[in-house]
């Protein structure tokens, strides 16, 4: 029992991604992948999706969520990470989406996000956005 909750919190830390980003002076947050804690080409994906998002290349941004979740479903890294990365990528998308006026894809990539993962900080992205909506 005892290793298996040591074992639980190591493998957690590994899952992290942190919301050092913030979107567009609002309040959604933005994941980025610290450095080796996924395949180099899903990090760089992953993290030029919350760059674009940054800097207002909403477009850009969305096709470049896109294609992490392509990689992170593809990569060979175990069930959990996947799905929190995808939830992640799911939810950067959606913020993308939100932003760039795309309220029914972005909201549909954050309801998505949270079914997959729970998460405080998706979940702070989805009343975000809710709350923006007036929902």
């Amino acid at each position: 029992m005892k290793r298996s909750l040591i074992k639980t919190i190591a493998l957690g830390s590994l899952f992290t991604c942190s919301a050092a980003v913030m979107a567009d002076q609002s309040d959604y947050k933005l994941m980025i992948i610290k450095q080796a804690t996924a395949p180099q080409s899903v990090e760089q994906s992953f993290n030029s999706c919350a760059l674009n998002v940054k800097s207002k290349n909403y477009e850009q941004a969305e096709t470049i969520c896109t294609q992490a979740i392509v990689l992170i479903k593809e990569s060979h890294e175990s069930k959990l990470k996947v799905r929190e990365l995808t939830s992640y990528a799911l939810s950067n998308r959606g913020v993308s989406r939100m932003l760039a006026k795309n309220d029914t894809a972005g909201l549909s990539d954050l309801y998505e996000a949270a079914q997959i993962a729970d998460s405080e900080m998706v979940s702070h992205n989805l009343t975000r956005a809710k709350e923006y909506l007036s929902l």
